[in-house]
């Protein structure tokens, strides 16, 4: 099990996401397309001043059932080792023990 700090520490990092989201998105399009360059030092200023968590890069893909950070697997949501403990209890549907 990961520290439940860390794992707090995330969740607050993905609601401050959800909550800068459309500030970052509106100034990071007007850097992009912004005609003059004050304009656009002004907009990179704004993005500057919003909190470093607010940025989607520093969430971490953690495994739903442990917390762990490192061996995750996207497609099920799960590190390696929780994947393999379900996998084999026959806990994930369209999941078998491959044998050759």
């Amino acid at each position: 099990m990961a520290k439940t700090s860390k794992v707090a520490k995330n969740e607050q990092r993905k609601a401050l996401v959800a909550k800068y989201a459309a500030k970052r998105a509106a100034l990071k399009e007007l850097i992009r397309t912004a005609g003059d360059l004050e304009t656009r030092v002004r907009a990179q200023t704004e993005l500057a001043k919003l909190p470093r968590d607010a940025n989607p890069n520093r969430v971490v893909n953690r495994c739903a059932f442990t917390g762990r950070p490192r061996g995750f697997l996207r497609r099920f949501g799960m590190s390696r080792i929780a994947f393999r403990d379900k996998a084999l209890a026959g806990e994930i549907v369209g999941v078998t023990k491959s044998s050759w």
